[in-house]
């Protein structure tokens, strides 16, 4: 059983300078602009146990059938794995450029070529 401590407080981003006030329906762990995280957490969320402190980039994007778009968020430190929950308030273009991105990677990887529709 996970342990979940709910803190929910605004933050200045220290990637991007963003002001992030609390978030609307669940707690704020990334910026809203940039989608950069901090290492605050160890064990669980909330704990804010970590000593590593350090700014964590947004790496990839999936859509979890039951929570969601997932963010999954690497340390520029430690290199330690977090993944979180998109919030209705992130920036939908940074999401979907990661997610198109992504995708092209895919394809480039597997040899297939992408055609658009015709029209």
């Amino acid at each position: 059983m996970k342990k979940f401590t709910v803190i929910n407080e605004g933050f200045t981003c220290e990637n991007c300078g963003e002001i992030n006030p609390k978030a609307s329906k669940t707690c704020r762990n990334h910026c809203t602009k940039c989608l950069y995280s901090k290492h605050v957490d160890l064990k669980y969320p909330g704990d804010r146990m970590s000593l590593c402190l350090g700014t964590m980039p947004p790496v990839f994007v999936e859509l979890n059938k039951k929570k969601g778009w997932m963010i999954t968020h690497k340390c520029e430190t430690c290199g330690d794995i977090k993944r979180n929950k998109a919030a209705d308030e992130d920036n939908l273009d940074l999401l979907s450029s990661m997610i198109f991105e992504q995708n092209k990677k895919q394809l480039k990887e597997s040899n297939l070529k992408y055609e658009p529709p015709r029209s």
